[in-house]
């Protein structure tokens, strides 16, 4: 591979993330793949033109936009915050116990505490955590769970389209001012055998995710006031559905007042938990190294 095919392969996947996104097949597949797949040929690339002394230039321009896309160069400054929201896909507490997961929570200091896969594997989970936690009050869904020390003014429930998952819409006092906060978790896009031609899967579950994320926007755009999106997205920084999040809600808070990748599915080394706000600024978002889940929780401060 040549440094300025290399570099012309980067910028294209970028821009048709950005310009198609998951209209399409391809570049639905395009933005699922992990960033980190494109900087993974960067060090054979700069090797080779440093060996044939030709094409360092373009080999470096490459690699730092391949760096640049799966946010190894992303540096926010930041402060501390007054209102701290932290989001955690807990995989059912199969990887945890109540005592453990209650510990973390407890010294994140959160304010707002959003869980995703909270219907737990092991009888009684939910029960020990809770009393782990004193002074939070509750919220459940089906497998999203609202935990708040804030005064709560409302609560609701709202079902996606053909799916057992609920998006889960809390009011709470602020400051004196209501806050909603929206605990979502859409499903996530099913490849199967699609990078060898089988769209069956891949096909179907772009057109969920499509009526889920519409769901998820119709929530937040019949709201007014401040407001926290918050939850595992299943959505990476990139492509249709994280421009809508944005445009619906506000910026993304890792963008806004991160350090580095980011990256809240270790295993992929992919950036799918997320925070978007509306009459808040992010000051400090943090993803916590724990190994408590298959995911890490997402931390963030706001004012």
């Amino acid at each position: 591979m040549t440094a300025w095919t290399y570099t012309l392969i980067v910028a294209g996947v970028w821009a048709l993330s950005e310009a198609v996104g998951e209209r399409s097949v391809p570049t639905a597949l395009l933005v699922y793949t992990p960033a980190a797949v494109w900087l993974a040929p960067a060090p054979l690339v700069l090797l080779w033109t440093l060996w044939r002394r030709r094409g360092v230039a373009a080999a470096l321009a490459g690699t730092l936009l391949a760096a640049w896309g799966a946010g190894l160069l992303h540096w926010r400054p930041q402060t501390a915050g007054a209102l701290r929201v932290l989001t955690f896909n807990v995989k059912e507490g199969r990887d945890t116990t109540p005592a453990r997961l209650g510990a973390l929570l407890r010294s994140t200091d959160a304010d707002v505490i959003l869980l995703q896969e909270a219907n737990f594997a092991a009888p009684g989970f939910d029960a020990e955590l809770l009393r782990r936690l004193p002074g939070y009050s509750v919220q459940r869904g089906y497998e999203t769970t609202t935990l708040t020390r804030l005064p709560v003014e409302s609560f609701r429930r709202v079902n996606y389209p053909s799916d057992w998952r609920q998006v889960l819409v809390t009011r709470v006092a602020w400051r004196g001012v209501p806050l909603t906060v929206v605990n979502a978790h859409p499903g996530r896009l099913k490849f199967g055998d699609a990078p060898r031609g089988d769209f069956s899967l891949i096909r179907p579950s772009l057109a969920m995710r499509a009526a889920q994320i519409k769901t998820v926007l119709d929530i937040v755009n019949a709201e007014r006031g401040p407001l926290v999106l918050g939850g595992d997205l299943n959505t990476p920084p990139r492509g249709l559905a994280y421009r809508q999040f944005i445009r619906a809600v506000g910026p993304d808070a890792h963008d806004t007042a991160g350090r580095g990748p980011g990256w809240s599915f270790p295993q992929l080394s992919a950036r799918i938990d997320h925070q978007f706000a509306r009459g808040l600024t992010a000051t400090r978002a943090t993803v916590l190294a724990v190994d408590q889940s298959d995911h890490r929780p997402l931390l963030v401060e706001y004012r």
